[in-house]
């Protein structure tokens, strides 16, 4: 009985092994020797994906590459349907993506933070363009209005960074988040501190110095005072000290500044 088991066991490997060689030689086919020789936004990528799907429907990292230039496009619903698929075939690789993707790209706040929630229970806690899950789950409850709850997370955020890294390596992004949640608080005082931190590790960091002149404003009342800091961010912001990430230059993150909702006359 126990060689059959064996055996069985054996046959199951040697399939799994041979699949796996399989799909190998499917993804370099349709990525490395076709897709990657184009733009991700160009017909021949689109080409090159569809050709790959159709060889194995079941390689989650063409349907990742698929909803790429949708994403990108603000096509989001077809982006989900074929990120869904990515998820399904490979939940451990896409799950957790596909949560930071619905809360910086489609803004689906309550799914987005579903699916970090269920992959950090799944598999743990894991990162996603340098922030971990909880700071994208600070930010889903920032756009909740769940300001306690954001505050708590983004804190563990910054904590986990500077027991695992220092100090030094905590993003000046946290700081602005917790000065956005303390702004929407109401405690301008630590608001002001907390861009303070951001601006220490990001000078003329554009979205934090109007931010820190808004809730100066609102200490002192000088509206005199405030405006000129506005100008000066603004004139950062043209000089291009705004935010950084890698997906900023296609997506809106939460409270970055809309210069054109602001009255600097």
């Amino acid at each position: 009985m126990k060689r059959i088991l064996l055996l069985i066991l054996i046959n199951i490997y040697n399939y799994s092994f041979s699949q796996n060689l399989k799909q190998d030689s499917i993804i370099e086919k349709y990525t490395k020797k076709c897709a990657y020789q184009f733009h991700y936004l160009a017909q021949g990528w689109e080409d090159c994906i569809n050709e790959g799907i159709k060889a194995d429907s079941t390689i989650a990292i063409f349907w990742h590459h698929k909803a790429l230039p949708l994403w990108k496009t603000r096509k989001y619903e077809l982006a989900l349907k074929s990120y869904d698929k990515a998820v399904l075939y490979d939940r451990k690789e896409y799950l957790g993506r596909r949560g930071f993707l619905k809360c910086i790209f489609s803004k689906t706040i309550r799914n987005a933070l579903k699916d970090l929630d269920d992959a950090t229970k799944e598999f743990g806690d894991g990162i996603q363009n340098d922030h971990s899950y909880d700071f994208y789950k600070s930010l889903c409850y920032l756009q909740l209005n769940q300001y306690d709850d954001a505050l708590k997370l983004m804190q563990i955020e910054i904590e986990k960074t500077k027991k695992q890294s220092g100090e030094d390596w905590v993003s000046p992004l946290c700081y602005f988040y917790t000065g956005v949640i303390y702004y929407e608080k109401r405690d301008y005082k630590k608001a002001v501190e907390e861009f303070d931190k951001a601006l220490k590790r990001y000078p003329n960091f554009s979205d934090a110095e109007y931010y820190k002149a808004l809730n100066q404003y609102k200490i002192d009342k000088d509206y005199t005072k405030y405006l000129e800091s506005a100008r000066l961010a603004k004139k950062d912001f043209d000089k291009g000290l705004t935010f950084t990430e890698g997906d900023s230059p296609y997506e809106k993150y939460p409270y970055q500044v809309n210069w054109y909702m602001i009255n600097l006359d």
